[in-house]
């Protein structure tokens, strides 16, 4: 089971990672947002922003399928998220070994080739 701190913990531990201000988490490299929490859009309300749900970019649509099909406990998607290489996680049902390996590869599709 994981949470806010561990995905702010593995993230900064990544090279050249830049927390940008929020309610909840964001994270950069080069710019880029690799990992960062839920803003849930809820009808005639504002935004939610859920710290307990972490919003992963994957690269592509093959990848954000096979993810999403193949660990259907982990990952989801809203139709806000169609047609991009993003996933949403749900942060409770993840192990920490998994959670790492997910935001480093995250960290590592948005690095630039000198970082990565």
């Amino acid at each position: 089971m994981a949470d806010a701190d561990d995905v702010r913990r593995l993230a900064l531990a990544l090279p050249h990672v830049v927390e940008i201000k929020s309610d909840g988490f964001d994270f950069r490299v080069a710019d880029k947002g690799f990992v960062w929490s839920y803003p849930e859009r809820r009808p005639g309300q504002p935004r939610l922003i859920r710290t307990d749900i972490a919003v992963l970019f994957v690269g592509d649509e093959a990848e954000k399928q096979a993810l999403l099909l193949g660990e259907p406990d982990l990952f989801f998607t809203t139709p806000s998220y169609d047609g991009l290489p993003l996933v949403l996680l749900r942060l409770a049902e993840v192990g920490l070994d998994r959670l790492r390996e997910l935001v480093t590869d995250a960290w590592r599709m948005r690095a630039p080739d000198e970082l990565a």
